[in-house]
């Protein structure tokens, strides 16, 4: 049994580059400035990889053997090689509201690092890191004091996010039908302050109140795929999971104190509220898609998930204003040859298109989600084998509506380094 020492070394390699990538992207953990984040527990990144998200999201019942697939878990005993896998995330938008006001915002973040192996002819496991979800707001307010001449200020912010680390599990039953687990460790912090005052003029006085809460927790998904053959080229895929509504357990704590207008402190933080032992009620989730596949040439299909927001509950008890939302996905992946002499032939390229109606309710009405995406993956050397491009132009919610309208422009790249590191030679 030997191991495969160029991949030691990509792995090495990678791990440097990662190292200073984390330190370049610590003081950024979300895709910046969103109003919706301060909801529920932020906004939700998702599961999917850069592969997928140029073609529409697609990945609960498709799988490119040569990629990692991190939406379902049964796909994962698909890959036959160890794949180690690293992906960027990266956000331009402009936010728009009824009064006229706009706002130009940049975010970018480390999204997943991910390892994944064969274990036995039957069975693949992963391990892997990625934010969950982030909560990145600032809004300003002003109101009349009734009786007086004087304004006051309110200023609402919101820092930090939950992160996963997993571990998945892919089973082959039979030749076309698939099972598999992913168990992650959800953790993380998220600060909400609010901060008002009285503007006097001079040494105004301000009331600064603030909550940390931490999360920590076991969340569970489940998945199953189905491949038949439909003919010497052509493959149905089946696929769909499920994410168990869980209780997520958490512990939090309100503070209270008095900054002057040059930002010194008039008084140390005092403790109003500890809460430990609580707990936040995540909605379960569904997801399931269908998908034509041509072998290592052509794949096109849908995908549709669901999620009922409404039963989410917050450590007292609310509901924080959450709505069931879905979301539908189409995409597709071609790649012209597999084996040429000419580099552009040897490209998959991907298109998608993904709706989604938003958990959030604004004004009774729920934000739309819309975008349509492209990618490709170039083949190139020894530290990593391939280098994957999505790009992801959309838009959510509408002005008309009283909402805040985000129009933003993603771009994703992921690097994978795809090798056999376990194997068996014979000398003769």
């Amino acid at each position: 049994m030997s191991t495969s020492r160029n991949g030691f070394y990509s792995v090495l390699f990678t791990g440097f580059f990662l190292i200073g990538l984390a330190n370049l992207t610590a003081q950024a953990q979300g895709l910046g400035n969103s109003p919706y984040s301060a909801l529920g527990i932020g906004e939700i990144y998702g599961t999917n990889n850069i592969t997928n998200l140029g073609m529409g999201g697609l990945g609960t019942a498709y799988a490119n053997g040569f990629f990692l697939n991190s939406v379902n878990p049964a796909l994962l005993v698909r890959n036959r090689f160890t794949i180690f896998e690293v992906g960027l995330l990266g956000q331009s938008k402009r936010l728009s509201d009824n009064r006229g006001q706009n706002q130009q915002d940049f975010g970018a973040n480390l999204s997943y690092l991910t390892l994944t192996f064969p274990v036995t002819k039957y069975w693949s496991a992963g391990i892997g890191l990625r934010p969950y979800s982030y909560v990145d707001y600032q809004t300003t307010q002003y109101q009349k004091v009734p009786g007086t001449i004087y304004e006051s200020e309110y200023i609402y912010r919101g820092r930090g996010g939950l992160n996963k680390a997993t571990f998945t599990n892919g089973f082959s039953l039979t030749k076309n039908l698939y099972v598999g687990v992913e168990a992650s460790f959800l953790f993380g912090n998220i600060t909400n302050d609010s901060d008002s005052r009285l503007l006097i003029g001079g040494d105004d006085i301000t009331v600064k109140r603030s909550t940390l809460t931490s999360y920590s927790d076991v969340i569970w998904r489940l998945g199953a795929a189905w491949r038949p053959k439909l003919n010497k080229d052509w493959f149905l895929n089946i696929g769909g999971t499920i994410d168990p509504m869980t209780r997520l357990g958490g512990n939090s704590v309100d503070t209270y104190q008095q900054i002057d207008a040059s930002g010194t402190q008039i008084s140390i933080p005092d403790t109003v509220a500890s809460r430990s032992g609580g707990s936040i009620r995540l909605p379960s989730q569904l997801r399931g898609g269908i998908v034509l596949e041509k072998s290592q040439k052509l794949a096109f299909g849908v995908e549709f998930g669901y999620q009922p927001w409404s039963k989410f509950r917050q450590m007292d008890g609310s509901s924080g204003n959450l709505k069931d939302s879905y979301s539908i996905g189409a995409g597709l992946e071609f790649t012209p040859k597999t084996r040429s002499s000419r580099y552009l032939e040897l490209i998959p390229y991907r298109v998608g298109f993904n709706y989604a109606k938003l958990p959030y309710s604004v004004g009774g009405k729920q934000p739309n989600d819309m975008n349509v995406s492209l990618g490709l993956s170039l083949p190139v050397g020894q530290f990593v084998n391939s280098v994957t491009i999505s790009l992801i132009g959309g838009q959510r919610g509408t002005i008309s509506s009283g909402q805040i309208q985000e129009r933003y422009f993603k771009i994703g790249l992921g690097l994978s380094l795809n090798q056999q590191w376990f194997q068996r030679y014979k000398v003769d």
